[in-house]
């Protein structure tokens, strides 16, 4: 049987090529490398195909292309993660997102944290039926972070060292100091979990709460030890909240940590 060649129209060759190059998000930089266009008509196409259904906008100069069952519905996404570097980077995925990444917890959350150098008035975006709730980070605090990919797309993401650090430093990332420290949990229980990593992206956090959080947990561990007396030698002045969001009124003097009277309740001496 001979075979057929088949001839796209020029418009549609033009947003395979485009789609195919950018892979899972689409910017006005690979339309204008891809077709050798200037930023204008860049700009003008994508608007174009954007118009005629075939690309979705998610963002200032970012779209995503629409499959085809799924032109009629918001959301033309089916994993969220992609529109992170588009949307965001210099960026990674951290907090409780990627708790759920590493399996230290169970629980589901909607929205998706993400770490992010973009300055911003506001501290969420809504993008394709999801949230993106995001925190300010600085260029030189991006480290201990792993690429992972999802589809065609290059994802960084806190490691799970990190992802414990960064709770501790922030429990509102982590959903809260009680989620924190059930994450804490599963993770000193994992073979992968490495107290002298914990201490050291503690160090170069800077944040001494940390330490008086991660040690105050590290008491209820077995495996605590180590980690017990290395928070002890960094122990810095003034006392800190275990959780900022909870009323704490509890002083918890060998860590000059104010706890909850529940988390005073659990049989932890003041």
């Amino acid at each position: 049987m001979k075979e057929t060649n088949i001839h796209l129209p020029a418009g549609r060759a033009k947003l395979v090529a485009v789609v195919k190059a950018a892979g899972d998000v689409v910017t006005i930089d690979d339309a204008v490398r891809t077709l050798n266009f200037s930023r204008t008509q860049a700009a003008k196409v994508l608007s174009r195909w954007t118009e005629q259904g075939w690309l979705r906008r998610v963002g200032v100069g970012t779209y995503v292309p629409v499959q085809i069952e799924m032109l009629d519905t918001d959301q033309v996404v089916q994993d969220p993660w992609v529109l992170v570097p588009a949307l965001f980077d210099p960026a990674y995925i951290g907090g409780y997102t990627a708790a759920e990444h590493w399996d230290l917890t169970e629980q589901i959350f909607r929205d998706i944290v993400v770490f992010t150098t973009r300055r911003s008035r506001v501290k969420s975006l809504k993008r394709q039926g999801v949230v993106f709730t995001f925190f300010p980070v600085r260029d030189d605090q991006i480290f201990g972070t792993e690429f992972v990919w999802r589809g065609q797309t290059r994802i960084e993401v806190s490691d799970i060292h990190r992802t414990i650090v960064d709770m501790l430093n922030k429990p509102a990332v982590g959903g809260g100091i009680q989620h924190v420290a059930d994450c804490f949990e599963q993770y000193m229980k994992r073979r992968d979990s490495d107290p002298n990593k914990l201490i050291d992206y503690a160090d170069r956090i800077g944040n001494g709460a940390v330490f008086k959080r991660l040690g105050f947990l590290a008491e209820r561990s077995q495996k605590g030890t180590e980690l017990i007396a290395a928070c002890r030698a960094r122990l810095t002045e003034g006392n800190a909240l275990l959780d900022p969001s909870l009323r704490c009124t509890r002083l918890i003097t060998r860590w000059r940590l104010w706890v909850t009277n529940m988390w005073a309740r659990q049989g932890v001496n003041t």
